[in-house]
């Protein structure tokens, strides 16, 4: 695997409130999602997840630079990027456990979290299905005038797939305003993808194939992640079409619930662990005047907030057999068909 290029002079100023929103966000993102693998041992969570602890910075940063509107699409892995457009943390942790107050009434389960009306158009657990969707969104908004940019998020892995290769094709040729996001984490499933894929970097060194620059960074920094994604976010929505990014980063558990990772080489994820990306913020902040109590408050409420969310998640009630056709046929149930 390449070196991660050295990040270039900054365009965007990250100011003291954008960073301490990177830094809460990231810290909401990490603690929910512990707190969901807590629940999973009290077998409140029923099935498999896929956590993406560790990989914070990205769905942080691209969270506070989207606007309100654009689009987000994401894979099986996405409660950080469901949970960084601002969905409700209960509806979050209700939906993995199957309750009501869930954001799909507790029917979508892990790998399906949608927020509509906060631009999560879904999580996919279809490898490469969503490029094409995202696509498709960006080509709306075109056509539509309304200046949204889609982003579309998806593993190291999806790049071996045609939908890849077919969306970023069309999203060059229509000149359509998304942006694709690849999370490398060095493994597809339980496969290093550096084992089965031609070129060192999955995406950056495919970008050129369609007219793109190559973009690899940092994916366990928040402030890189957070340029790359102010950059490429302005340049679609200002007409000047797709990017294609690859942020290079590291999940600190194995592929989902029942994979103990026993396949890294030792010592690997330890060496990942010296660079979590929030330990890592955290210091830079200190280093740059921020005081520690500010950052302990920051802490201690987002510790609030998902313990509010669980008791909600807890107490509300699994979802009524009334819901049970409901969003399945187009008028709403089997009547059309008795």
């Amino acid at each position: 695997m390449s070196a991660i290029p050295k990040p270039k002079k900054p365009v965007f100023e990250i100011g003291r409130e954008t960073r301490l929103d990177l830094f809460r966000l990231q810290l909401e993102l990490r603690m929910c999602e512990k707190r969901a693998f807590d629940l999973f041992l009290q077998n409140l969570i029923k099935g498999t997840s896929h956590l993406s602890l560790g990989q914070e910075a990205i769905a942080a940063a691209f969270g506070v630079a989207m606007k309100h509107d654009d689009y987000t699409f994401c894979t099986y892995r996405g409660h950080a990027h469901t949970l960084a457009r601002g969905a409700s943390m209960a509806g979050v942790l209700g939906e993995l456990m199957g309750r009501e107050c869930g954001l799909l009434a507790g029917k979508g389960g892990s790998m399906h979290l949608t927020d509509v009306e906060k631009g999560v158009m879904g999580s996919y657990a279809i490898i490469g299905a969503h490029l094409p969707i995202a696509a498709g969104a960006a080509w709306s908004a075109q056509y539509r005038g309304t200046k949204q940019v889609s982003v579309c998020f998806f593993g190291d892995g999806t790049t071996n797939i045609g939908a890849f290769h077919e969306a970023l094709n069309f999203a060059v040729v229509w000149k359509l305003p998304v942006v694709f996001v690849c999370e490398n984490n060095l493994y597809m499933e339980y496969t290093p993808i550096s084992a089965v894929t031609a070129v060192p970097n999955p995406a950056g060194d495919r970008a050129g194939a369609y007219g793109l620059p190559s973009i690899v960074v940092d994916g366990n920094d928040a402030d890189i992640m957070y340029e790359t994604a102010m950059q490429a976010i302005t340049k679609a929505r200002n007409g000047g079409g797709p990017s294609l990014i690859e942020a290079r980063t590291y999940r600190h558990s194995g592929h989902s619930r029942a994979d103990p990772a026993k396949y890294r080489p030792a010592g690997e994820l330890e060496e990942w662990l010296k660079r979590d990306p929030i330990p890592t913020y955290r210091e830079r902040l200190l280093r740059l005047g921020f005081s520690e109590g500010t950052l302990k408050g920051i802490e201690e409420d987002t510790q609030r907030k998902v313990d509010e969310a669980t008791a909600i998640a807890k107490a509300s009630p699994a979802p009524s057999l009334d819901l049970i056709d409901k969003d399945v046929w187009a008028d709403g149930s089997t009547a059309w068909r008795n």
